[in-house]
């Protein structure tokens, strides 16, 4: 009884090409996402910069005497304010 094929099949060439096709999208889209990462943390960057600057020339026109950076929105606990008695 040698007789009997072999019934081993594989995947074949279209799941290779499948695989492929698959793999280079993802290639693709973590390019751009990785170019998108970049440029957003360069553009946030910039925005702190920009930040920083018109805080110092805001603190520069008021003649601020000290160098500590000032909180507008009050760094004190909620719910009081002024000087702590």
């Amino acid at each position: 009884m040698g007789g009997t094929p072999s019934t081993d099949i594989g995947p074949g060439l279209g799941a290779f090409i499948a695989f492929f096709a698959l793999a280079i999208i993802l290639w693709f889209l973590m390019r751009n996402m990785n170019g998108r990462m970049r440029r957003m943390a360069y553009r946030e960057r910039e925005r702190i910069e920009a930040l920083e600057a018109q805080e110092r020339a805001a603190s520069g026109a008021t003649g601020a005497a000290d160098d500590a950076p000032q909180d507008p929105g009050g760094s004190g606990p909620p719910g009081r304010s002024g000087p702590a008695a």
